[in-house]
């Protein structure tokens, strides 16, 4: 991957910025990049714009393989397992 370096504000429609394949950077492009970034992370379990609630726990070695395994397993992703297992026990 290459370097990335902070060129300041510039108006992409006005200067000429190229990518190493010499294809060259639009001030949209840019700017849908930037809010691409920006969306970054988990989507919310909600189905809107607010934050999920977080929590974090510790495992012995021996549960959290069993919680892979059976993440494997369902294909699914280990944190939905857990959840799965939340909204039966509590």
């Amino acid at each position: 991957m290459g370097e990335y370096v902070d060129a300041g504000s510039v108006d992409l429609d006005k200067e000429v910025v190229r990518r190493k394949d010499g294809s060259r950077i639009t001030e949209a492009e840019a700017a849908e990049q930037g809010d691409r970034i920006a969306r970054r992370g988990r989507p919310s379990l909600t189905g809107k714009a607010a934050k999920s609630p977080q929590i974090g726990i510790r495992l012995s070695p021996d549960l959290n393989e069993r919680l892979r395994a059976r993440a494997q397993r369902e294909n699914k992703r280990a944190s939905e397992v857990v959840r799965d297992a939340l909204e039966q026990y509590v």
